[in-house]
């Protein structure tokens, strides 16, 4: 492990390594051409690499993403099988765990689908993507799913903020706004919701619905902490230190470049430990020790 105080956890990880399936159009289009992250990142990157990448950047532990990003219904989405990433979190316990991605749209179905990925493979939490169903999170679609994860006792992440465009095949609308968690939030109050991509452009209502809420919190993954808005890292610095967790959503940001922005952030040790390792060790029930030790 590289030489930093605290080793992190890294809440949002695609499963683009090792002999996972590949999206090569995407990374070509998106990676590389929208948002200009070097190839050299993660093409033709195997687990071992990964791994030692991990290490460089002082991250003990990762969720795998699980995805379902759309409908199966429709001829533009992407899958990626729970048991691909159930198969690498096996290879490796102490490194990876496991997040299930939901789709509204498989009913009943889908529901058993996410209790299997948490009951047989270990899952630690469920996943969402809104806008690529085009339905806002708080759509009534969405519901049970809330319901069973609270039924399972899981964590649920979803994308809020704008939706970038991803393929030229299919644009997809910016229906995640993170006010919507607050009426989840209302309806769900066990519900433990977690806002990723830092819900930009629209930081600071992710703030205030976070702040609302005792079981919302923020993921600070798909931005690079060098951009992040002032008023996030206040509030991670100082009254919301209790609601932000780590996260890159590799490939989009490289973890060693995350780690070595973050540091630069200058936050009190406290919060910064936090925000690394301990918020999400409580919020998922992890068994890892917090930052001094001891365990949640």
């Amino acid at each position: 492990m590289a030489a930093y105080r605290t080793l992190g956890i890294d809440a949002v990880v695609n499963l683009e390594f090792g002999s996972s399936p590949k999206r090569e159009g995407w990374q070509r289009s998106f990676i590389e051409g929208k948002i200009g992250q070097d190839p050299g990142q993660f093409v033709g990157m195997t687990e071992d690499a990964f791994l030692a990448k991990m290490d460089r950047a002082g991250i003990e532990h990762c969720f795998l993403l699980a995805i379902k990003a759309g409908s199966a219904q429709h001829v533009v989405n992407r899958r990626v099988p729970y048991e691909a990433v159930a198969e690498v979190c096996r290879r490796h316990p102490t490194r990876f765990s496991g997040l299930a991605g939901v789709d509204p749209t498989e009913g009943m179905a889908g529901l058993r689908h996410l209790e299997y990925a948490v009951k047989e493979l270990g899952f630690v939490g469920a996943h969402l993507y809104p806008h690529w169903f085009e339905m806002a999170p708080d759509h009534a679609r969405y519901y049970p799913i809330y319901a069973k994860c609270c039924e399972l006792g899981i964590p649920i992440q979803m994308q809020v903020g704008h939706c970038l465009r991803y393929s030229d095949e299919r644009p997809l609308k910016s229906v995640g706004r993170p006010i919507t968690l607050d009426t989840i939030a209302c309806d769900f109050p066990d519900l433990k919701l977690v806002g990723i991509h830092i819900g930009w452009p629209w930081t600071e209502e992710m703030i205030a619905v976070a702040y609302k809420h005792r079981n919302v919190f923020i993921g600070t993954d798909a931005y690079a902490p060098k951009h992040w808005d002032e008023k996030f890292v206040r509030f991670m610095n100082s009254f919301g230190q209790d609601k932000v967790i780590f996260g890159t959503d590799y490939p989009v940001i490289d973890p060693e470049r995350a780690r070595e922005e973050f540091e630069a952030l200058g936050l009190r040790e406290g919060p910064k430990a936090k925000v690394l390792r301990d918020n999400v060790i409580r919020l998922y029930g992890l068994k890892l020790p917090l930052s001094d030790g001891s365990f949640a």
